[in-house]
């Protein structure tokens, strides 16, 4: 069973074959992500912390992920919610995200089939709103409130709220769908 954290850094997720553009302690494989190096239908799960901010054509990659996946492979993807403080800070971020982003692939939502940007498909199971502080449970009571908000009504936040009170981060769970 082929697990790959793509850009795992320092902090490759366990069980998970690490690949990164760095050259470091926990990578197995260096490679620049403008590319993916596993055949067609290869991988069986892919993690994918905080990289897809940082790549230039977010598009070309999430086709190479769906290329690389077997029909039915979970794929996690954590990237700082748009409206965060963090997704702004780092001067090597060149994408942003909001609830919707991955809806534009999931055929079952009225963005894909509108649209149609790619014919990759996936199903979008569930996002999360910060998902490392609610694993860490180290949010305070307010910020806690808010992601519970957040989570419930996840477009009147985005819409009405998240300019205010921002959160930070949204992690997608994806199926591939072929």
């Amino acid at each position: 069973m082929l697990k790959v954290d793509f850009g795992c850094g320092a902090s490759k997720k366990p069980g998970f074959l690490g690949v990164d553009i760095l050259n470091i302690e926990g990578v197995d494989k260096v490679h620049n992500l403008t590319s993916y190096p596993y055949e067609d239908n290869s991988v069986d799960e892919i993690w994918m912390d905080n990289v897809l901010e940082h790549l230039s054509n977010p598009m070309r990659v999430i086709e190479e992920l769906w290329r690389i996946s077997k029909n039915g492979t979970k794929i996690t993807i954590a990237v700082p919610y748009f409206r965060s403080h963090y997704a702004f800070i780092d001067p090597t971020h060149v994408n942003f995200f909001g609830v919707n982003w991955f809806n534009y692939f999931d055929p079952r939502h009225n963005f894909c089939k509108k649209m149609q940007y790619s014919k990759v498909t996936f199903h979008v199971d569930q996002f999360i709103f910060d998902r490392e502080w609610k694993e860490t449970k180290s949010a305070g009571f307010f910020h806690s409130l808010v992601m519970k908000f957040a989570q419930k009504y996840p477009l009147q936040y985005e819409e009405k709220l998240s300019h205010i009170f921002p959160l930070n981060s949204l992690t997608f769970y994806l199926t591939v769908v072929k």
